[in-house]
C-alpha cells in the first residue's frame, strides 16, 4: 500500500526522516511484508529523495536512516542473502511465516488446526535467514508468538538467534530458560529438531526434553 500511495508514504518517511536527523542513531526503520527485493531499492531511492527535499527545507536528516526488513514471506526467506546485503537488519515474524508457508489462515476454524510452528518447514526458513544475516554481518530479530514460547526458545537459541521481541509479561519465563541453558546444549536440541520430519515429532522431542527444566522452572506449556 506504501508504494502504491506514494503521498501517504511520503508523509511517514519525511516524519521518521525528522526523527532520525533529531536523534541520530536511536531509530530503526523496518519495512513489512518484504517480498522483492526491488521493494528494499525503491524505499532507498525515496528516502534519497526526502532527505535532500527536508534538508532544502532546513531540517536535519540523518546521514543514512537505519533500513530494515521484516521477513514474513517465504519468498523473502529464499533470497535472504541478496536482501542482508542492503539493509541494515532483519526481523523475522513468525506468525505471519508459518502461515503463509503452510497456507493456512490461521482465524479460520476450519484449518487452524494446521497452523504448526514447529512444522520443520518453518524451521528451516528460520534457520535460513538467521545464517544469511550471520554471514551478512547483520543483527537478526525475531518476533511473534514463538519468540515467547517457552518450547521454542531453546531452539532459536540453537539456531543462534540473539534478539527476541515480546510482551513484557513473558520476559522472565525465556530469561530463566536462557539462563538455564548453555548455549552448546542449545545447539544439539536445535539440530535435533531440525532432524525431525513432522511439526508432532518436533513438539513430542521439545516436550520430553525439556520437561524436567520447565518443571523446575514451573512453566506451563500449552500445545
Amino acid at each position: 500500500m506504501c508504494l502504491q500511495k506514494p503521498e501517504f508514504f511520503r508523509a511517514q518517511l519525511r516524519a521518521l526522516l525528522r526523527v532520525a536527523g533529531e536523534r541520530p542513531d536511536q531509530l530503526r526503520v523496518m519495512l513489512p511484508l518484504i517480498s522483492h527485493l526491488e521493494e528494499v531499492r525503491t524505499v532507498r531511492v525515496l528516502v534519497e529523495r526526502y532527505s535532500d527535499e527536508l534538508a532544502r527545507e532546513g531540517y536535519k536528516v540523518p546521514e543514512r536512516l537505519t533500513l530494515g526488513a521484516m521477513i514474513e514471506v517465504p519468498a523473502a526467506v529464499m533470497v535472504a542473502d541478496h536482501l542482508a546485503r542492503e539493509v541494515d537488519f532483519f526481523a523475522i515474524g513468525t506468525n505471519d511465516l508459518t502461515q503463509y508457508s503452510l497456507a493456512v489462515d490461521r482465524a479460520n476454524e476450519q484449518v487452524a488446526g494446521l497452523y504448526r510452528p514447529y512444522h520443520p518447514a518453518v524451521l528451516l526458513l528460520i534457520e535460513r535467514v538467521i545464517s544469511a544475516g550471520r554471514r551478512a554481518g547483520i543483527p537478526v530479530s525475531l518476533c511473534g508468538e514463538m519468540a515467547a514460547d517457552p518450547l521454542a526458545v531453546p531452539v532459536l537459541v540453537g539456531l543462534g538467534l540473539e534478539e527476541f521481541s515480546m510482551h513484557p509479561p513473558a520476559l522472565p519465563v525465556v530469561r530463566s530458560l536462557v539462563r538455564a541453558l548453555s548455549y552448546r546444549e542449545a545447539r544439539r536440541i536445535a539440530h535435533k529438531a531440525l532432524s525431525l520430519s513432522t511439526a508432532k515429532d518436533v513438539e513430542e522431542y521439545l516436550l520430553e526434553r525439556l520437561s524436567g527444566l520447565l518443571s523446575h522452572l514451573k512453566v506451563r506449556i500449552r500445545l
